[in-house]
């Protein structure tokens, strides 16, 4: 099992938008081959703080979802966001964060 959690601080202005975007992805998502598990959280706190967890069941699905269109559609939130998003890739044996996801999808180039 890979557990990725990613979280999101987005700026007040572009809540609503980066919400909407967000709850677009969940079921297209979920049904992706090897996900096991698609969530959204917000923080109760802080109505600006989100936190996505995916578990996916190996490798080769997962890094099939960071190529995708899809993955890159969270990606290209950035300018909605306060800061640069938090990554952690939690595999068995290692964890990933940014420079994983950079190197995989820099793969779908070649």
């Amino acid at each position: 099992m890979i557990i990725v959690k990613i979280n999101l601080t987005v700026l007040a202005e572009k809540q609503k938008e980066l919400l909407q975007t967000l709850i677009s992805l969940i079921e297209p998502v979920k049904k992706e081959k090897g996900c096991s598990s698609y969530a959204l959280f917000c923080e109760i706190t802080d109505k600006n703080s989100f936190c996505i967890m995916e578990e996916w069941t190996n490798q080769k699905d997962l890094n099939h979802h960071l190529k995708s269109f899809r993955f890159g559609v969270l990606l290209g939130t950035k300018p909605l966001l306060l800061k640069p998003p938090i990554i952690q890739i939690h595999t068995p044996n290692d964890i990933q964060g940014m420079a994983f996801v950079e190197a995989v999808r820099a793969k779908e180039k070649e």
